[in-house]
């Protein structure tokens, strides 16, 4: 009897000893994100940049609060002029505003009756040459885990684009992206299921005439975009995702083949407040591989949101083989989503980064910023503009056609504000030479 009770507590010693050693290991061996460095002050006041760039707001004075999830620069007519996509989750529609040679803007309505719309893909869905367009729905711009999600596929039919429900009772859905993962010659597609406490990555298998079946690839809440790129130089397409709910992570998922994907934990970071808002795959580096960016700045969990030091931009460097190297490229206030673009012309890949969530109430504060990229992958940061507040996405394209690039914004308001400059601003290349 005295012998068990020594080998009981033995037992009870040695997984003691376990449970202390090997969540210590596995702290050591998982990949990490840097630790934020400390930012001089939470509201960083940046020089004013010297682009050409004049605003303009596009579309009728804001109705508050504007509630613009998404916005795109593509050219939707095929007509040779770039037009800009806009997903308005305040009157639950998409917006296509439609630019004639001479640069005006027409507005009319894509789709309604979709209830929070988050993200617009553009893209030939069904191969017939023209441009169809992927909605991502919310359902519910609030957290909400009920089986509120949809993706929907408006049809590019002549002048018009039908609605066709690809996927439903699934939970909020926060992003679609297209690509051929199975090698057989159409577009699948690639889901974000955000969520809330509950949700997954999905891929919709084409099964032609406009049906596709789904697979899950990977079960958590909170993703938020999924990049398609060939990440790991082996031809085929692969998935990365950022998920921002129990874990603040990003994953990368390598096709290999046959509709199978391996996940493997790309970065990670311990500060569960840290606010991921999104993933953006990019050659940052122009070394030919894709790369991703990384903005934080998300703190809508919080009832009286504001700027945090560690809020900023991570830039995620492919060394191939799926390790990534993190460092930080900004320190910015409430930074809610990032694009990339050659702003200055000197063949480098700049990237320009939105806030929602600065201190509106301080002078100094900017809403849009411009990372300078100097060659070298070091980034100096400048002020685009403090005006419209509350952007939460942005896109870069030569919207007038000069050759350079443009930016375009759009802003979402939780609540009321002060800020009646627009839901969606622009800030176009107004000539003359760059800095």
């Amino acid at each position: 009897m005295m012998q068990h009770h020594r080998r009981m507590k033995a037992r009870a010693f040695f997984l003691s000893i376990l449970a202390i050693i090997i969540p210590a290991v596995t702290y050591q061996i998982r990949p990490k994100s840097p630790s934020p460095e400390p930012a001089p002050e939470t509201v960083i006041r940046f020089p004013r940049s010297a682009l050409p760039l004049l605003r303009q707001t596009l579309g009728p004075e804001a109705e508050f609060p504007p509630r613009i999830t998404n916005v795109q620069i593509a050219d939707l007519d095929e007509d040779g002029i770039e037009d800009v996509l806009a997903c308005d989750a305040l009157h639950n529609q998409i917006l296509w505003y439609r630019q004639s040679p001479r640069g005006n803007w027409t507005e009319s309505v894509l789709a309604k009756d979709l209830l929070a719309p988050a993200h617009a893909t553009i893209v030939d869905l069904d191969a017939d040459a023209d441009l169809d367009v992927v909605v991502s729905v919310l359902g519910n711009i609030f957290p909400d885990d009920g089986h509120v999600g949809r993706v929907i596929w408006l049809e590019h039919v002549g002048d018009d684009f039908i609605p066709h429900v690809l996927l439903d009772d699934v939970r909020r859905v926060a992003d679609v992206q297209a690509g051929d993962l199975d090698d057989d010659g159409d577009l699948d597609l690639v889901v974000a299921v955000f969520g809330y406490a509950r949700g997954q990555i999905l891929w919709l298998q084409n099964m032609g005439k406009g049906r596709f079946l789904d697979h899950r690839i990977h079960y958590a809440p909170g993703a938020i975009h999924v990049p398609l790129a060939d990440f790991d130089g082996d031809g085929d397409l692969d998935i990365a995702t950022v998920f921002s709910q129990n874990e603040e992570e990003v994953w990368g998922y390598e096709n290999l083949g046959d509709g199978q994907f391996h996940a493997r934990l790309l970065h990670f970071t311990v500060n569960h407040d840290i606010g991921s808002a999104g993933l953006v795959e990019t050659d940052l580096d122009n070394d030919g591989d894709p790369d991703l960016l990384w903005p934080l700045g998300d703190n809508l969990e919080y009832q009286y949101t504001s700027a945090q030091p560690y809020h900023g931009c991570i830039w995620l460097e492919n060394q191939g083989n799926w390790k990534f190297t993190a460092r930080r490229i900004a320190h910015f206030g409430g930074c809610y989503a990032a694009t990339d673009a050659d702003l200055d012309g000197d063949g480098d890949r700049d990237v320009v980064l939105v806030s929602m969530f600065n201190d509106w109430r301080k002078s100094g504060k900017a809403s849009i910023v411009w990372l300078e990229n100097d060659g070298q992958q070091n980034f100096r940061t400048w002020k685009i503009d403090d005006q419209p507040t509350h952007l939460v996405t942005a896109a870069c394209g030569d919207i007038n056609d000069d050759g350079r690039a443009d930016i375009v914004a759009g802003a979402l308001h939780i609540t009321r504000s002060d800020d009646n400059t627009g839901r969606i601003g622009m800030w176009i290349s107004s000539g003359g030479d760059h800095p």
